[in-house]
């Protein structure tokens, strides 16, 4: 034997029903603070800010695979042994 039963109410409404927390508050406070926080972080995804971020960490990367080439190429030893 099958049953279907066809329940036509709201998430709320089912929320209530079930006795489950209503968490509307708790949901509504955490997209208020994910904002505040992307709108102090707006700065740091300018342009500008994110090229000198990129450019400063891609100079030193470059001048260390610089540096190991170097080493390797005169038979250097890290830390000026041979």
């Amino acid at each position: 034997m099958n049953v279907k039963i066809e329940i036509d109410c709201t998430p709320v409404e089912a929320r209530a029903f079930l006795g489950l927390p209503d968490v509307t508050p708790l949901n509504d406070h955490m997209v208020a603070e994910m904002q505040r926080r992307m709108d102090a972080n707006l700065a740091a995804m300018q342009p500008e800010e994110m090229m000198k971020a990129w450019t400063s960490f891609g100079m030193q990367a470059t001048d260390q695979f610089r540096q190991m080439m170097t080493a390797a190429a005169t038979g250097a030893m890290p830390g000026g042994k041979k």
